[in-house]
Parts: structure tokens; sequence; C-alpha cells
């Protein structure tokens, strides 16, 4: 696109440039970032435990396998069914589950290789260690499947969503349940072959340092435990309670929201605001925002008409991009964003005759998808006399305001919609030789412009 854009700059009149104003590219690029991140380190942490508690270099190494093997498994089926790897379908990955019925194979694999050759006073045979984990990987192989495929169920009735829910949440269930399934898969087969090939040296089943600590540090305890079974029973009872009033009393909400690096605000003014006055009402806007928040860039807007008849936008109505510079170019790099968010409110209430709101890009759009509207929580009034309206409105802003977690709660400015219609004279169109389709395009034209 940044080519294209380059070659189309070239071809223009002396004076004009085509200038790109908002880029999505930095927010992917950060989004995948963390995604990767989040892999990388979820796999190291399992890794490095697998090594501290099994014990066997090979062992752990033959398990640890498993979580790139489950992951091309995985990505195989998403490439196939089409399902995109980001945050949402690739958040709800865990390693720790998903190496869970390899654990299982490699521990009952090395106890039985220990017995034998223990048993025998010697090294076992090719023949004997391929038959020793061979048993290992049948008498685990019932839990393992059932155990996993208890897992995989959970994540069925994601599938039965609908709508917007169903849009996000299919592909994490679709993710979990691929990656679960290749785990399954290479636990009864990949995992036993290659212990009975790899692990050919002596075997001994004992305990690593970390379970050995654990096991001293933890058997007196249970024997205190079993000791005063009831003060242990009252305790246990007495923290669930207290969990569940910490739990009643947490704030909670959908799906947190992610950090778009810009910001979005749209002011309303009042109907019948002319589209010249509304320009000059976001010009000083812009100005107090980039003169008082040194973070902002730059910031622009659109008035006006929309092009699409589903999203109607009137003279009166602004959506303004506020672009941030790269935080390290900040005054204070480490502002909060609350912080900085407050400062562009403030900046703007200074400049009368709007109502804002403060939102982000993409969950702006997103919101107004969803309910029509930009906020997060609307509340709707409907009737046929404007002013019962208004004041029903703000009787339930004012209600609204006292609840603890709102922020911005606003009443939009109505006052009723101007609205132009215009009756085609069809016979005088025909007489003409003029299409309807065209006549109304001339309209749309002359009334509000076209792209």
């Amino acid at each position: 696109v940044a080519a294209k854009l380059a070659d189309i700059n070239r071809t223009l009149p002396k004076g004009v440039v085509a200038v790109t104003v908002y880029d999505r590219t930095n927010l992917v690029e950060k989004a995948i970032a963390t995604v990767k991140k989040n892999l990388v380190e979820g796999a190291i942490l399992v890794i490095a435990i697998l090594f501290l508690f099994l014990g066997n270099i090979r062992a752990a190494l033959i398990t640890a396998m498993v979580i790139p093997l489950s992951m091309l498994f995985t990505f195989t089926g998403m490439f196939n069914n089409k399902v995109s790897a980001n945050l949402m379908s690739l958040g709800a990955l865990d390693f720790g589950i998903i190496v869970d019925g390899a654990v299982v194979i490699v521990e009952n694999a090395i106890r039985r290789l220990a017995h034998a050759q223990h048993k025998h006073g010697r090294m076992l045979t090719k023949t004997e260690r391929f038959h020793e984990v061979f048993a290992a990987a049948r008498e685990a192989r019932r839990p393992l499947i059932f155990g996993q495929l208890i897992i995989m169920v959970v994540y069925l009735p994601i599938f039965a969503l609908t709508g917007v829910e169903g849009k996000m949440f299919h592909p994490m269930a679709f993710t979990v349940v691929m990656a679960l399934l290749g785990a399954m898969v290479l636990s009864v087969t990949f995992v036993p072959a290659a212990i009975a090939m790899f692990v050919t040296g002596k075997v001994k089943e004992e305990e690593g340092v970390v379970m050995r600590t654990a096991r001293l540090r933890y058997e007196p305890v249970l024997q205190w435990v079993l000791g005063h079974r009831n003060i242990a029973f009252s305790a246990a009872v007495a923290l669930v309670v207290l969990s569940g009033l910490l739990a009643s009393r947490m704030g909670s909400e959908f799906i947190p929201s992610l950090s778009e690096g810009d910001f979005a605000m749209q002011a309303m003014r009042v109907p019948g605001t002319s589209l010249t006055q509304s320009v000059e009402m976001q010009q000083r806007l812009e100005k107090a925002v980039i003169a008082q928040v040194p973070e902002v860039e730059r910031m622009f807007a659109r008035s006006g008409t929309a092009e699409i008849a589903s999203d109607p936008m009137p003279p009166n109505a602004s959506d303004a991009y506020i672009m941030l510079k790269p935080q390290d170019q900040w005054p204070n790099p480490k502002k909060p964003r609350d912080e900085l968010i407050a400062e562009v409110q403030k900046a703007a209430a200074g400049v009368p005759g709007s109502n804002y709101e403060l939102s982000q890009p993409i969950q702006l759009r997103f919101n107004e998808l969803i309910s029509g509207v930009r906020s997060d929580v609307a509340v709707k009034v409907f009737g046929d006399d404007m002013d019962v309206l208004n004041n029903t409105a703000n009787k339930i802003a004012a209600a609204l305001k006292a609840v603890p977690g709102s922020s911005e709660v606003k009443v939009e400015q109505t006052s009723g919609l101007p609205v132009l219609t215009i009756n085609i004279d069809r016979e005088k169109a025909a007489r003409y030789g003029l299409n309807i389709a065209d006549v109304q395009n001339s309209i749309a034209i002359a009334v509000g412009g076209r792209q």
C-alpha cells in the first residue's frame, strides 16, 4: 500500500500530496509480537519445569517436543479451516494442558523401564525395552484419552454461539480443541515410540531435587492436617467463603479493552449546525487538544454526511482521530494512559458548543456496529414528544452518574433531525430520457458530495 501511495503521489498535480493519516500496521505488529512473546515464554517455562520434575533429560526433551509438534498440528488445522492466528485464537492455549498426557505416558514408561532393569539386574534388550514401553502406553492410554476428551468437551458449547459472540470465540475454541487433539494423538504415538528408541541407558525411578524438597516439606504439614481435621476443614470453608465475598466485590468486564495506541473522539453539536460552523468548531477543538496535550502528534476529523445510508451523519457531527507520538517521544514516557485520556477530555471540555465522546478508532466502530451507538453502554429512550424524551433522558443520566464505575455519562443533543424529502417526477424524468438512479446520484452530489 505504501509503495502504491508513493506511485500515486508522483502523478498528482503540484501542491497536492496524498498522506497516510491512519495506519493500523503498528497495532497489528504489536498484537503479533505479543502473541509470539506469550507463546515463547509459555513454552520455555513448561520445558524448564519438565526438566526439573522429570529428572531424565531425554524424557524431558521427548515431552517438550510435543509442544512444537502439537502446534504444527494446530496451525495445519487453522490454515485448512481459514482461522487466522491472533490474540483471540491463540490466547487460550495452555502448554501445561497440552503436555499433560505426554507426561503421564513418560512417567509410566520410565517407571516400568526402571522396574524391569532392576528385576533383570541388567540393561534391557531392544525387544524388552519396546515391550515395556508398549505396556506402559497401553496402561495409561485409556485415562489419558478420556482426560483429554473431557477438556475438549468443555469447549464444544462455544461452537453453538452465534452472532458477534460466535465470531469472537469460535477461533479460540477451535484452536484449543485442535491443540488438545494433536497432543492426544502424539501422546499415544510419538511419545511411546520416542521413549522406546532414545531412552536406552540405565533408568532410575527417582525423585528430583525439587520433588524431594517438596515431599520433605509436605509430609509434616499433611500429618498435622490429618491430626487436626476439624481445624483444617473449618479453615478451608472460611477461605472459600472469604474468596466468594472478595469475588463478589471485584469489577468485571466482558473483554478487556485493547490499547490501540490512538484515540477517537466523536463531537456532537446542536442539530441544525451548518457544515461551515461544524468545521470551524472542529478546528478549534483540534488546536486546543494539540496545544494542551504534548503527546498528541496530529489530529484530523471528518464531518457531515456518510457514504452509506445505514450510517447517517449530519453536518453537526464529526469523527476525530487523535494520533499519538511514539511513547519514547513523550515528555513523560511512563505517563499512565488514564491520565492522558483525562488531559484530552479536559482540553476538549474547554471548547464549548459540543458534546464529546472519547474512545479508540476500532473500539468506537465496533461498538457502533454491535449496538448502533459508539459508547460501551447506552440507554435508548423512545417516544413521540421530544421534550418528554429529553427530560426522561436527563433523569436517567443523573441516576447513572451515581453508579460506581460510570464515567462520561452524557445525554445526546437532540431537537429533531431536519430531513429534506425529494420526490422525483418520473414522467418528466422519462420525457428527458433520464434514469432515476442518475437523478438520485446527481442530487446526492449536489447536497452532500460523493467520493
